[in-house]
């Protein structure tokens, strides 16, 4: 192992470029009225933050709750509410949005070498769509209430009496953020690449981000239809899922999983961009196998869009759909499996720096590939017809999206904080939350599949004595990461004003957006930056002078990359 010298504090680096994006202009309506990428990735990381505390505090409410058997303080009625807007609000408010609107917002155009996104009104613009929804799913848990489960099942979605109504509009919208945050991508990536930067050039972050963006834009509009469809079923009773107009409930399935399985990708494919981007840096090494990586990002794209019925195994589904659906979930998982083992063999013999993202990224691996393996099982149909809705889908639902979007969002978070504010963070208290973060997650989660598969029903607001061991140990585990996850946060914000000043590039990635100052400048590089390899890391070298790592005169590119 190598200590990276921008990790020991010291000097604090790099004198502050004036014009940089966070004092080009002032006033709040400097920023409400922006059209640069960087404000709008920092609006936006902020939003999604203040989604995952109240998706966070609900969650808590609800492990508190479930300590004891039997009712504590929640009635049963209001744990249904409770439970459908934690999974509401985390799902569409910020695992969704998380690392693509947030961190790619930020990171994509200056990885590009460019000075913005395609689209800057239409970037604005889908901030504030993403705020009117937030609004709209909020404005549910006042007026009435939802209690459907976030998937809003019907027949009940189209009978119960809370506000299915505004909570569809509200997801509604948000799904045309999610669009145009997508599309936009997409021609950024296509237009927009810099002399030199070919597709086999471009960082695995942005080949993730770009997969990313064709889910977005083929597979939401088929969400929004649905809800449609739904608030018209709500509205005017047209018969389309409801049993006694002649309409299908089970079709209403076949729709919303046709979006939400890709949707799923949505979620994890930006985090394993990161993850590349955290490997590569942190092992000194050039990533193992990029083009295998980049293309099994497309792959997950692609294939994310067949699997939808696996979701369905106890549905009634005809056993042929039953069977090629399962053998398509098996398939899927081809392509993920291919990332990690590339980021293992990347790691193999590198010089490895345990940084606070690094620990995100060793955490991801581990927690991912649970999460995985478990839907193996889950994509096997007899054993999906004992697991179907218990706890032990809560679990492997909690180790991918959480263990995987919410550790590396936390990864890229501190990677690209020093880049965002032009500060570095404690960095031992940075670790101690990082570790507590894995700690506090697999005691919440790795009791859930124990007691899943002893038959704990999910979506229970009550249970037998006999889970009740499990319970404890998740709700326990539970406010550990909940403390650990207030202290990751606290501790960057904590930097803005104790930290030390960032070097351009304190962690020694050769990818562009370490070629600009820290903070950046307003319009990202006076010139145009020079196109390298993105993952020759032997590229830079650390500068005592600088504080942080600067061009290797010596380097010499490899025919090999």
């Amino acid at each position: 192992m190598v200590e990276n010298p921008s990790l020991t504090g010291g000097s604090p680096g790099a004198e502050p470029v004036v014009d940089n994006y966070l004092t080009f202009t002032r006033g709040w309506k400097s920023w409400a009225f922006t059209l640069d990428h960087k404000r709008i990735g920092v609006m936006y990381l902020f939003a999604t933050l203040g989604a995952f505390f109240v998706g966070g505090v609900m969650a808590l409410l609800l492990r508190s709750e479930l300590f004891f058997p039997g009712q504590q303080f929640l009635s049963p009625d209001m744990y249904n509410h409770m439970f459908t807007l934690h999974g509401a609000v985390m799902t569409f408010l910020f695992i969704i949005p998380g690392i693509p609107a947030a961190q790619g917002n930020f990171v994509l155009p200056i990885m590009l070498g460019a000075k913005d996104v395609a689209f800057p009104r239409m970037n604005l613009g889908s901030f504030y769509l993403w705020i009117f929804g937030a609004i709209y799913l909020v404005a549910a848990i006042i007026f009435g209430g939802l209690d459907t489960g976030w998937t809003f099942y019907t027949p009940y979605s189209t009978t119960t009496n809370t506000s299915v109504i505004l909570a569809t509009t509200g997801v509604f919208i948000l799904g045309f953020s999610s669009i145009f945050t997508g599309l936009n991508f997409i021609v950024t990536i296509h237009t927009m690449r810099p002399p030199g930067m070919t597709w086999f050039r471009m960082p695995l972050f942005l080949w993730a981000t770009y997969a990313t963006a064709i889910i977005q834009v083929l597979a939401t509009p088929v969400l929004g239809i649905t809800l449609l469809l739904l608030i018209a079923e709500r509205a005017v009773g047209i018969g389309i899922f409801q049993p006694e107009l002649g309409g299908d409930p089970v079709l209403f399935q076949h729709f919303f999983w046709f979006y939400s399985h890709p949707a799923v990708y949505i979620m994890i494919l930006p985090a394993m961009g990161v993850i590349s981007e955290l490997i590569s840096t942190f092992s000194r090494k050039h990533i193992f196998g990029y083009r295998f990586i980049a293309y099994s990002s497309i792959a997950i794209a692609l294939l994310g869009f067949l699997v939808w019925g696996h979701h369905m195994f106890t549905s009634g589904q005809s056993a042929v759909s039953a069977t090629m659906f399962s053998f398509l979930t098996f398939s899927v998982s081809i392509p993920s499996a291919i990332k990690v083992f590339n980021w293992l063999a990347t790691m193999y013999k590198g010089s490895i720096s345990f940084a606070t993202p690094m620990v995100y990224a060793l955490s991801f691996i581990f927690l991912f590939s649970i999460g995985g393996l478990t839907g193996l099982f889950l994509g096997a149909l007899s054993v999906d017809i004992h697991l179907h809705d218990t706890y032990f889908v809560v679990a492997h639902f909690h180790y991918v999206m959480m263990g995987g979007t919410l550790i590396a969002f936390l990864g890229g978070l501190t990677y690209w904080w020093p880049k965002m504010t032009g500060r570095m963070y404690d960095e031992f208290s940075s670790q101690m939350a990082a570790i507590g973060v894995f700690i506090g997650f697999n005691l919440t989660f790795f009791p859930q599949f124990v007691m899943g598969a002893r038959g704990m029903p999910r979506r229970y607001a009550d249970y037998l004595p006999e889970y009740e061991f499990y319970h404890q140990l998740s709700t326990i585990g539970a406010f550990v990461l909940g403390v650990a996850l207030v202290a990751a946060v606290g501790i960057l914000v904590k930097s803005l004003w104790t930290g030390p000043k960032a070097p351009a590039n304190p962690w020694g990635s050769a990818t562009l957006e370490w070629q600009c100052s820290s903070p950046p400048p307003h319009d990202n590089f006076a010139t145009t930056p020079e196109v390298g390899d993105p993952y020759a890391v032997e590229s830079v070298k650390w500068s005592d002078s600088e504080h942080g790592y600067v061009k290797n005169p010596s380097y010499v590119p490899s025919k090999d990359h």
